[in-house]
């Protein structure tokens, strides 16, 4: 009976003094190795008018090349759009601004083209739009870059009732360009170039 009291006094000695360390000195952990690192919110930027001007201004030009850069890619593939904004029918007649440029574009796809412009008048028009739709095969294509980055884009429409020349110029770091349509009254349409692919020739 001594014995086994004097065995449970042991134990629980043990276990008392177990208890009684600290839980940083059981895990090997001290005050002297415990390092906190303090961040600082970092101070904001204040900008001043000017470089916020500069700023913007290095954000449109990286925009502008990225469009032009996309553009010309599509006009050297020959598959794109140019939606017009703004049209002049004739040499010197007047400039439309009233335009929807769902109605008013250049589409080359491929080998296959069409022109159509449609303005809001009273008269109809040829495809009752109040304008004139030209469809019809892309043939003798011609591109070149000059060196202000320019690009040029010539070819004929030709169909059963279409023969028109199309010369398209896009200018350099932008998606801007203009087309000029000859083979009956000239049409000179204003707008942007932008990558296209119809699913008819995916």
């Amino acid at each position: 009976m001594k014995k086994l009291l004097l065995t449970l006094s042991v134990i629980l000695a043990t276990a008392t003094c177990a208890m009684a360390q600290q839980p940083d000195e059981v895990e090997g952990i001290t005050d002297d190795n415990v390092k906190l690192e303090i961040i600082t919110p970092a101070e904001p930027v204040v900008e001043t008018e000017q470089e916020v001007k500069e700023r913007e201004k290095r954000l449109r030009e990286h925009n502008d090349d990225v469009a032009y850069a996309k553009a010309a890619n599509s006009m050297r593939r020959g598959y794109f759009v140019l939606v017009a904004d703004n049209i002049q029918i004739g040499n010197s007649g007047y400039r439309h601004y009233d335009i929807s440029s769902n109605s008013n574009f250049v589409l080359v796809q491929g080998d296959d083209g069409i022109v159509q412009y449609a303005l809001i008048t009273g008269s109809p028009g040829v495809n009752g739009l109040g304008g004139w739709t030209g469809k019809g095969t892309v043939r003798n294509k011609r591109i070149k870059f000059d060196d202000n980055g320019d690009v040029y884009y010539q070819y004929q429409l030709i169909s059963g009732n279409v023969n028109a020349d199309v010369n398209i110029t896009l200018f350099h770091n932008s998606k801007r360009a203009v087309v000029r349509i000859t083979g009956g009254v000239p049409i000179t349409m204003y707008g942007e170039i932008l990558p296209y692919r119809d699913r008819a020739h995916r």
